[in-house]
């Protein structure tokens, strides 16, 4: 390969654990016409990357490796496919294409439709804005194409403090629903500050016994029986990391609570919406901790300890 077709990019070579990322020389991709080619500067890191990694997460969509992880997206457009016409070279965009099929975030260039990008909040910069897509989206569309959030409903959502989680508190919020956040003691006073109404601490006691008649439950853990012993009768659960075992569903049919299992699909319209919420100053981004492309697995291992706050970020240049 000559440099003008090569780029770097972060592979692995089989399943197992973060010392298998490697940062190898690959072939740079070409748009495809109504393609966009995206110079990345900055990519999210996401359970879902951690987990894939491992063997579950979107393995099974992806295949055996080798392949290059991430989904999260900020950079500039270098390149337009024939017939793209709502981005032009020079534009900063940021997104998650291709969801759950393999974007290859974790590199220099990707590809993808146009339309699956958005431009960037005006004031962010790369490591902020790469950290908004996959998690913002997620929070979105639950909150408004999943349980069609009304101005009063109280909405429950656990894991508040994380990437999705802070987002949803905030959409939830702008959507005028009454919020109840579930976190740890450290993450109290600023999640009140995001706009919760509640917050719960769930190491003191079971969850349901300090939550009850809960319209709309956000699980973003994946401990769903005391999530939909939270909920009344004819509410709704949305169990987004793992959808819900046989025990729960069980435990959610006897109850008469509904149950709508998710994931997340690329949404450059949303990602406009979003964006403008952040230049107005409706909703803040918090990023944990930005790591150097070189540094990846120690990114993963941060994300895997858990506990973090909002969202962990790639640098891939400067």
């Amino acid at each position: 390969m000559t440099s003008e077709n090569a780029m770097k990019a972060v592979r692995q070579s089989r399943f197992g654990g973060p010392e298998l990322l490697t940062i190898d020389e690959v072939k740079r991709p070409a748009p495809l016409p109504t393609e966009v080619l995206v110079r990345v500067h900055a990519a999210g890191v996401n359970p879902v990357d951690w987990k894939t990694r491992g063997g579950t997460g979107m393995a099974g969509v992806l295949g055996e490796p080798p392949f290059i992880l991430g989904w999260d997206v900020a950079g500039v457009v270098e390149e337009v496919g024939y017939g793209v016409t709502t981005l032009a070279p020079g534009d900063r965009v940021y997104g998650m294409p291709w969801f759950p099929r393999a974007a290859g975030a974790y590199a220099q260039y990707v590809t993808a439709p146009a339309r699956q990008f958005a431009r960037m909040p005006r004031d962010l910069t790369f490591e902020q804005a790469a950290g908004v897509p996959l998690a913002a989206l997620t929070a979105w569309q639950v909150l408004t194409d999943t349980a069609f959030v009304q101005p009063g409903r109280r909405v429950l959502i656990t894991a508040a403090a994380g990437g999705v989680g802070h987002l949803a508190v905030q959409f939830a919020k702008h959507l005028g629903a009454y919020v109840i956040a579930v976190a740890g003691p450290r993450n109290q006073e600023w999640l009140a500050g995001l706009g919760a109404d509640e917050v719960v601490d769930y190491t003191t006691k079971p969850l349901d016994a300090q939550v009850s008649d809960i319209d709309v439950a956000v699980d973003l853990v994946g401990d769903t029986v005391p999530v939909v012993r939270t909920v009344r009768r004819g509410g709704l659960l949305v169990p987004v990391p793992r959808g819900i075992d046989a025990e729960a569903a069980a435990v959610a049919e006897e109850a008469g609570v509904r149950v709508a299992p998710f994931l997340v699909e690329p949404d450059g319209a949303a990602l406009t919406t979003i964006a403008g919420l952040i230049d107005r100053g409706v909703v803040k981004v918090e990023i944990a901790e930005v790591f150097p492309l070189e540094r990846v697995a120690d990114a993963h291992r941060a994300g895997e300890e858990g506990h973090t706050r909002g969202k962990i970020v790639l640098r891939v240049r400067d």
